[in-house]
């Protein structure tokens, strides 16, 4: 999900009994994090969280002082496709990948109909995002929020995940205790943020519940769902590397300029290994060049966007499709 940009931090306090906004320039003194917390707690019961929850939930909030604004914004590596690619797929991953495709191949096949996915990118987009559910977070999730809003920086954003966190709590019944999460407010297999899995987050094997941090069936249909509602269909692929001429305008590559296959065709971009481009015109097809002339060039379809929609980042992206490629190839038997 593309993430809101977000403005100028604010902080509670406290005034005549009644929860108030006040920017940090007009305040003499800031508040201390328990404070903090308890004007949290007067704008959770505002914002219509049950008396029961907060009572329950407040008194185990502490202050986490590892709590950093980093969000899923992948900077870009000082390096290239040539040499990311295989590090962040290594081989390890690829033949887990493979292993679990083959392992959960009816399950897949119908979170893939229903959701217009095809299974081996739910697979790749696990195990380029959590490693296939490794990297799960185990850090007690409210605690990391509420601290990361204290801290300030990013105050607006986390204070909007952070009543996420409790609606999940009081609709899913999930113990403070099993709200786990990273040290970067993302949680469970799928890395979705508090108000992500409030979007996303899906039932997929029945019993009532959403759990994306132990139940593998609810983390694929969570994940086929967030890739469906970004706007993937499974009548196509995400694109393919090819070649273009020596004297190539490179002011053609960029996702804001679209053209036909004809027209890439034109201009004299072929297929990787020299042939021609399918002789199509029913869709439209930017060209990237995520390392400059030198590097990769790839034609993008808009399953590559809806990529995008998770992670803005073009390695993140093709990794992702790096690894559904080798699930793919060689067909597994």
């Amino acid at each position: 999900m593309v993430w809101k940009k977000i403005g100028a931090a604010f902080f509670i306090t406290l005034l005549s009994g009644s929860v108030q906004l006040a920017s940090a320039q007009d305040s003499q003194q800031s508040p201390n994090f328990v404070e903090y917390l308890d004007a949290l707690k007067h704008e959770a019961k505002e914002q219509g969280i049950e008396n029961e929850t907060v009572d329950r939930v407040f008194p185990k909030i502490k202050p986490f002082k590892r709590a950093v604004f980093t969000g899923k914004t992948q900077v870009e590596p000082k390096t290239s496709l040539e040499t990311f690619l295989p590090a962040t797929v290594p081989e390890w991953k690829v033949e887990k990948a493979r292993q679990l495709f083959k392992e959960h191949s009816a399950e897949l096949k119908a979170l893939g109909d229903k959701y217009d996915v095809q299974p081996r990118f739910i697979i790749a987009l696990l195990g380029i995002v959590s490693d296939f559910g490794v990297d799960s977070g185990h850090l007690p999730l409210l605690s990391v929020l509420a601290s990361s809003a204290y801290e300030g920086s990013k105050e607006a954003f986390f204070r909007d995940e952070f009543f996420s966190a409790l609606k999940i709590i009081e609709q899913n019944d999930i113990d403070f205790d099993n709200l786990k999460g990273s040290w970067t407010g993302v949680m469970g297999q799928t890395h979705f943020t508090p108000s992500q899995y409030l979007l996303f987050a899906q039932d997929g094997d029945g019993d009532g519940k959403s759990d994306i941090w132990n139940n593998t069936q609810d983390t694929f249909a969570s994940l086929a769902y967030f890739l469906q509602q970004a706007g993937w269909k499974s009548d196509g692929t995400w694109g393919r590397q090819v070649l273009v001429p020596k004297e190539f305008d490179l002011s053609h590559s960029s996702l804001d300029i679209k053209k036909t296959f004809s027209q890439w065709s034109a201009l004299g971009v072929t297929r990787f290994d020299g042939s021609k481009l399918p002789s199509r015109n029913d869709m439209q097809i930017s060209l990237i060049m995520p390392d400059g002339a030198i590097g990769r060039k790839y034609l993008v379809y808009d399953n590559y966007r809806a990529l995008l929609k998770w992670n803005e980042s073009d390695y993140f992206a093709l990794s992702v499709t790096y690894l559904s490629e080798r699930i793919k190839y060689p067909a597994i038997k």
